[in-house]
């Protein structure tokens, strides 16, 4: 039997992964596996694994098993995220004229990511943002789970209290 995956688990792996990074759910056992372009570029072409440090090989048999199961499902990437666009929505979101057309403004152009974060920071609005980006990240996952037909909860372990 397959096992329910944990939502915030898909979300938290969603976003901690980089541009040359991609992440992969083990849909037999629930666990993930991050594995850089390097290892699956190796892996996917069949380089020989001596041509690698100790430490990656491992990384790279691991690819290869990931490429070549079916047991494996690929989570969205930053390019399937689009991150730019949950900052222009979330701008839009925001009531305040002056502080919309401000946001706005702050997303155009070079630097838009940094002068973005500068701009919510500076207006006291950063919990909000935050807020908003993990409820994107939210749908986005639950649309990855139920379109791979995978189970899910969005119940987290309840620690015991004493």
């Amino acid at each position: 039997m397959k096992p329910n995956v944990h939502l915030k688990d898909v979300i938290d792996e969603m976003d901690s992964f980089g541009d040359e990074y991609r992440s992969f759910l083990n849909i037999q056992t629930g666990e993930f596996i991050t594995l850089s372009d390097e290892e699956l570029g190796a892996a996917e072409e069949g380089r020989s694994l001596e041509d690698y440090p100790e430490w990656q090989r491992e990384l790279i048999q691991k690819a290869s098993e990931v490429l070549s199961t079916d047991d494996y499902c690929k989570l969205p990437s930053k390019f399937d995220i689009h991150e730019y666009s949950i900052m222009e929505s979330f701008c839009y979101s925001v009531e305040d004229d002056g502080l919309r057309r401000r946001l706005l403004n702050s997303i155009q152009g070079r630097g838009a990511f940094r002068y973005f974060k500068d701009t919510i920071h500076e207006y006291g609005v950063a919990d909000d943002w935050y807020r908003y980006r993990y409820q994107a990240l939210r749908e986005i996952a639950i649309h990855w789970l139920e379109g791979n037909n995978i189970a899910y909860t969005e119940e987290t372990e309840k620690k015991s209290g004493g």
